[in-house]
């Protein structure tokens, strides 16, 4: 759905040189035009508009002084830096233009009508008179010469094999006769040159040719391959003409033909075979096809045509028309008329090779033009509900205009068509928001069309409907009307028959002002035009429009666009500068247009579609080339862009990924839309979808979500960007419109809970409101079904700018809760009956599904019989309740309600068998209530309610009772339905009691014993867990003899000392069992030694200070000096070890930096002891199942082992040496407490060999801690690697030790331990 658009013309009037020109060439490099006359080669420079070189051929004798000669080829070999000319008289010339010599490199006597070079220069291809054609190569030797007439038809000729023969085929209306009819050959057309036409496919591997037949007197076409290989001819065609033209892409062959009502382009397949046609708009014998011509890129035909001479002294005029397909429907996209007669008759035309949309066309009187046209769509712009969102397409006299918010119409039908006198070549829409749907149509000859939207008092009839229309249909859409016609006019009358483009880049400002551009003539320079509405006393159709003022910019102004919103007017020129137009101002002043910085903006590359839009507050200027590089400004953002649009605060992109993405501008910049346009940007799925590919963006449908994408066979997509969706949704719930919102997004399958969680606050006030506009008992029920506790805001849907909305704080309310009690209470008070089922649904939704209640109104609906229609009854309630409800769940909460109506009414409407359910109802009917409410509450299963019914019934069902508490361990809830003064509180805490022994749980046994009484039972659940105190205490409760309460004591000394609890037990043995001896040698076994000697003088013993104190101190101390010993030995040893382990591993990575170290735990380096065995190690190691606790704690054993040579040695070692310190730290109480014994009892000697020991054992392990943990794993990894001061060496090395780091678990070993120096051991009496 795109137009041609004319980008810029360029203009070389009178240029000097003899003759008259014959025909055209281009040389490429160069940027100059060749044109040959009956005189000679003429190379101008258009840009500059001089003549470059003028090659006479007539002095040479090439061509005949009298004007009679002619060129028929001119071909820029870029090889042999010459030019190629074939003359008529069949000389073929090589002109070297920067020497200016010439050389004939070969004659043909009979003459040249053609000479054809193949696309890649390889092969020239020559028409001689004889009716021959010779190939040569670009050396010009010959291959071979062929007859151009052949009676073969080629090597692709046609089989059959009988069945398919032209005499058993259906012929319809014609009958059988027409099967034998004889073909009557129609002679070539009267205004046929007769001369070969000749046309390469575009990798030069065939060529066609177009020649008339000399028996039959009508053209063929004859394929050839590159071999000079006959390929095939073309099936017999009536009227075919001399116009021939390969598509470049290879598939079809253009040419035409004559039919009894009209004239069509018509294709051919290589086979020969008609493939295809469309009609050329004017009537039979009106005009002759001069030529076609294909585009580089195979997109536009250019058809050349001329008027016919049908009345005396009429002016003829010649066309070029700009044809395209899409949708296998051809557009008439341009039309330029020329007079034929004088210095605007076309001689030649042909399409520049390089830039595949450039047209160059040369006329009689030395006038050369060049166009240069790109794809546009023509959209409306406005960006609100009155905006229709059309698009308009060119195809002729018409303008197909599709409403894409009323219908989406795939091309080439339309909503409706616009029908014009002339043929179209610009149309544009009003750049005023409110009149956005009004448009303006430009035709061939100068004269605006301007229709409006509104009432129109009678029925256009340039108007007509498209596929909307028909019989029996209402058609609800407004069409517009011819407003009127305007007459632009020109002063200079020679102009506009030279070039019929005299106005291009049109734009409709205001309602009577448009804007227009012209080139100038003499230089690089434009001009942008003021056309206003000429004041008329008449109210006909007819207007004129004056140019009331001009401005004239230096450059070719190459594009021009509006901003509808702040009215600003952006230009750009040939070189990229960007301009601003204050076409309101009354100076109509340009200025250059300025980035945020203050810089003039300026394009590295030219842009064909440019836009403003407002990014971040500021206004820019957007623009995209045609090999798909996009700007912002001065700013390249993106080179894989194929599309781009703007809809209010949004811009749509479209790249080579297929992929379709969205960005917000309000608060964007041009970072962050460089980094959401780049390759590596991995955007959320709210900003991008993906789309078929080749996708180009025709329309956005404002203040909707729909996205108008257009396929490159022409065909259209709707889709519903995501992001489009959201913001339209999230305005529409700011302006409370909750319908809009909730049936795009069930239409569009979004969340519903975005209804709510968009503004809590807002939706909770508006409940009611949501409600009275949505409506529909079944819609809300969707939105109750939908509910969540999820705040999509912040998982599905995140806003694109944070939110400043505040949330609930309270952690305890939950969301789906607020809403049905909210939703509930609205519906309850708008129409109850009305809103029933989703009163229901409310009520089944909520966090805990409140049923009864549910059911309860259900129940409430069956007494009552619905006072109005639209009631609903509770059969209905029912049934919709099971629906979301499983119907046992359903079955057991009615059960659970006691009321039998109810649970009848269930189990009728479920699948229940009666003979299952009425037998045991009519039993539970039977039974005293309590007792009923108990066995309902038994048989669902809800235990605490069936005790707390049972206890109701007396005791005789306290044994049954009881048999239930136990089995379902209801003790707790048990104990607080009997007082705790009865009988059955005490039987429910025995068996609690019982009940906790059982699970090994004798501490709280014992108190629930001792709290009902059970003073036995208690003592023996204390005595159990060794609670001496409880223990102690139920024995006086009991009023235990003395002996029992000894023989006591010292079972429970005994217990304690098992326990390591010397001084409990002492205690007891001293206060219970009266046995201070005991007590005296249980403290000196826990080396309680000040409490033993507490106990002696409190009881007078002196005798045990010699018997029991003084050997068990001296012992101790002997115990110590050794452990000491032994633990100084162990800490040297690990110490000397590890520092041997460091060594040798730093050895071997410096000796293995090039190979590649195992990973993980097997990457420990080993000992020098180490051989095949310490790789079996950390191969079994590293298979260590770790999938139970047992498996894990014997991984862990094995993991630390100090065996040498085993995995982590070092790691092992480290964790020995600190146990050992450890240790060491744990003993200074120890050793302060026996220090002073010894000292008091005069063991000086013993007490200061002890205390020089500990203390050498303290400072050997503090001045060790350095020499062993050196680093910790942090600072290890803190360690630079790269630097100015790092070598391969050391760099590799650090690589190494980073991949063969220890695990975090094993970290805190690198840790030293810490050692408390405030600790007071030392004796200062023994120094």
């Amino acid at each position: 759905m795109r137009n041609l658009k004319l980008l810029r013309s360029l203009e070389f009037r009178d240029i000097q040189a003899q003759g008259k020109p014959q025909c055209l060439s281009l040389r490429a490099e160069q940027a100059t035009v060749l044109i040959g006359s009956e005189h000679g080669l003429v190379e101008v420079d258009p840009v500059t508009r001089e003549v470059k070189n003028e090659i006479p051929l007539v002095a040479e004798g090439f061509l005949p002084e009298d004007g009679s000669g002619c060129i028929v080829g001119i071909q820029d070999l870029l090889d042999q830096e010459s030019v190629c000319v074939a003359t008529a008289s069949g000389d073929v010339l090589l002109c070297n233009l920067s020497t200016h010599q010439l050389e004939c490199v070969g004659s043909v006597a009979s003459g040249i009508s053609v000479m054809s070079w193949s696309p890649d220069q390889e092969l020239v291809l020559l028409a001689t008179g004889q009716q021959t054609l010779i190939m040569m190569t670009k050396d010009f030797e010959p291959i071979m010469e062929q007859q151009i007439h052949q009676d073969d038809f080629g090597k692709s000729k046609f089989v059959t094999v009988g069945w398919g023969r032209k005499e058993t085929q259906f012929h319809g209306s014609e009958g059988r006769q027409a099967a034998f009819q004889i073909q009557m050959h129609e002679s070539a057309l009267p205004w046929d040159d007769h001369r070969p036409q000749v046309t390469w496919r575009g990798d030069g591997q065939f060529f066609a040719v177009s020649v008339v037949c000399p028996e039959t007197g009508a053209r063929k076409v004859r394929v050839w391959s590159r071999e000079f290989a006959l390929q095939s001819t073309s099936e017999p065609v009536a009227g075919l003409g001399p116009a021939l033209a390969w598509k470049p892409s290879g598939s079809l062959i253009a040419s035409t033909q004559d039919k009894p009502n009209q004239q069509d382009v018509v294709f051919f397949e290589k086979n020969g075979l008609l493939h295809g046609q469309f009609t050329l708009p004017f009537f039979k014998d009106e005009v002759k096809v001069n030529g076609l011509f294909w585009n580089a890129d195979s997109t536009v035909l250019a058809v050349w045509l001329e008027e016919l001479q049908r009345e005396e002294n009429s002016s003829l005029k010649t066309y070029v028309q700009l044809w395209t397909v899409g949708n296998y429907h051809w557009y008439l996209k341009q039309s330029l008329p020329f007079n034929t007669c004088g210095k605007s008759k076309i001689v030649s035309l042909l399409w520049d090779p390089v830039s595949p949309y450039r047209l160059h066309i040369l006329c009689q009187g030395w006038h050369y033009l060049c166009y240069d046209w790109h794809w546009t769509t023509d959209r409306s712009s406005g960006d609100n509900l009155s905006d229709m969102a059309n698009v308009a397409v060119i195809d002729g006299n018409r303008v197909l205009v599709t409403v894409f918010r009323q219908s989406v119409v795939p091309p080439p039908m339309c909503t409706y068509r616009l029908q014009l006198p002339h043929f179209v070549n610009q149309v544009m829409f009003s750049a005023r928001p409110e009149k956005s749907n009004d448009l303006a149509v430009l035709d061939s000859t100068n004269q605006i069309s301007v229709y409006k939207c509104g009432d129109s008092p009678s029925v256009d009839s340039t108007v007509k409907l498209g596929a909307v229309g028909g019989n029996g249909f209402k058609i609800s859409l407004r069409t517009p009307h011819l407003d009127k016609r305007y007459k632009i006019p020109i002063e200079d009358s020679e102009a506009e028959e030279v070039n019929p483009l005299k106005f291009s880049l049109l734009a409709w400002v205001q309602e009577d002002i448009f804007l227009a551009v012209s080139h100038s003539q003499s230089g690089p320079q434009s001009a942008i035009h003021h056309l206003t509405v000429a004041p008329s006393e008449t109210d006909d159709k007819q207007g004129q429009l004056n140019i009331s003022s001009s401005v004239t910019v230096d450059g070719v102004i190459i594009s021009l666009c509006c901003n509808p919103k702040t009215k600003s007017v952006a230009l750009q020129v040939a070189g990229g500068q960007i301009f601003k137009y204050l076409w309101e101002s009354p100076s109509l002043a340009v200025e250059p247009w300025k980035n945020p910085g203050g810089f003039p903006v300026r394009f590295p590359y030219l842009c064909t579609q440019t836009e403003l839009a407002m990014i971040g507050g500021e206004e820019c200027v957007l623009g995209l080339t045609d090999r798909c590089r996009f700007f912002i400004n001065d700013t390249e953002v993106a080179s894989n862009i194929t599309s781009f649009a703007v809809y209010d605060e949004f811009l749509l992109v479209t790249t080579h990924s297929h992929i379709c993405q969205c960005f917000c501008l309000r608060d964007a910049s041009l970072k962050t839309l460089q980094a959401g346009l780049s390759s590596s940007y991995v955007p959320n799925g709210e900003s991008l979808r993906k789309v078929e590919r080749g996708s180009r963006i025709v329309t956005v449908v404002p203040q909707d979500t729909k996205l108008i994408l257009q396929m490159p066979r022409g065909n259209l997509e709707v889709v519903h960007h995501r992001a489009l969706v959201l913001a339209q949704i999230r305005k529409w719930l700011d302006k409370l419109m909750f319908k809009e919102a909730f049936e795009c997004m069930r239409k569009l399958r979004i969340n519903l809970n975005l209804i709510h969680d968009h503004n809590p606050k807002v939706f909770l006030e508006n409940v009611e409101t949501f409600i009275r506009q949505i409506d529909s008992v079944n819609h809300i029920n969707l939105f109750f079904t939908e509910l969540k506790e999820e705040d999509v805001t912040k998982t599905m849907y995140p806003p694109p700018v944070p939110s400043t909305v505040p949330r609930p704080s309270d952690p305890d309310e939950k969301k789906v809760d607020l809403i049905c009690d909210a939703m509930r209470a609205a519906m309850e008070n708008i129409n109850p009956r009305k809103y029933c089922l989703s009163i229901l649904t409310s009520h089944v939704k909520k966090t805990t599904p409140e049923l009864e209640m549910a059911l309860q109104k259900v129940h409430e609906l069956q007494g009552n019989a619905p006072p109005v229609p639209d009631a609903v009854s509770a059969e209905e309630a029912l049934k919709y309740l099971l629906l979301l409800v499983d119907v046992n769940e359903l079955y057991d909460h009615s059960l659970g309600t006691y009321d039998f109506d109810l649970v009848l009414m269930v189990a009728e409407k479920s699948q229940k068998d009666p003979k299952e359910y009425l037998p045991f109802l009519n039993t539970l009917k039977k039974m005293e209530t309590n007792y009923q409410r108990f066995t309902i509450d038994k048989y669902l299963k809800r235990y605490e309610k069936a005790i707390g019914h049972l206890s109701k019934c007396g005791p005789e069902y306290f044994p049954e009772c009881l048999n239930l508490i136990k089995d379902k361990n209801l003790y707790n809830e048990a104990l607080k339905l009997y007082p705790p003064n009865s009988q059955q509180y005490q039987d429910i805490s025995i068996a609690y009691g019982e009940h906790l022994l059982r699970e090994h749980l004798h501490e709280l046994a014992g108190l629930v014993f001792a709290r009902c009484g059970a003073h036995e039972k208690a003592l023996s659940a204390f005595l159990a867990c060794g609670s001496w105190q409880q223990a102690l205490c139920a024995a006086a409760q009991l009023h235990l003899p003395a002996e029992q309460l000894a023989g006591l004591g010292r079972t429970l000394a005994g217990k304690l000392v098992e326990q390591r609890k010397h001084s409990d037990a002492a205690t007891v043995l001293e206060q219970y069992a009266q046995d201070h001896e005991e007590a005296v040698l249980v403290l000196l076994e826990g080396a309680a030694w000040e409490e033993a000697l507490r106990l002696v003088h409190k009881y007078n013993r002196p005798d045990i200070i010699e018997t029991n104190i003084k050997p068990s101190i001296l012992e101790a101390q002997k115990n110590y000096m050794a452990f000491l010993d032994s633990q100084t030995a162990t800490f040297s040893r690990h110490k000397k070890r590890l520092l041997v382990v460091r060594e040798l591993k730093e050895q071997a990575q410096q000796v293995n930096l090039d190979d590649e170290a195992p990973h993980g735990q097997e990457s420990d380096l080993f000992s020098e002891t180490s051989s095949v065995m310490s790789g079996r190690y950390s191969h079994s190691n590293s298979r260590i199942s770790a999938r139970s606790s047992k498996n894990r704690r014997k991984a862990e054993r094995k993991k630390h082992s100090l065996k040498e040579g085993s995995p982590l040695e070092d790691v092992a070692l480290l964790e020995a040496l600190s146990e050992v310190l450890q240790g060491a730290e744990k003993l200074k109480d120890e050793i302060g407490h026996i220090l002073k014994m010894l000292f008091l009892f005069e063991f000086d000697e013993q007490g200061r060999e002890l205390q020089k020991a500990f203390e050498d054992t303290l400072l050997l392990m503090e001045r060790s801690l350095p020499e062993i943990w050196t680093l910790t794993p942090q600072q290890s990894s803190a360690t630079p690697v790269l630097g100015p001061n790092s070598t391969a060496n050391s760099i590799m090395a650090s690589y190494q030790q980073q991949k063969t780091s220890v695990p975090v678990l094993d970290a805190e070993l690198f840790m030293p331990p810490k050692i408390n120096r405030r600790t007071q051991w030392k004796l200062s009496l023994l120094d």
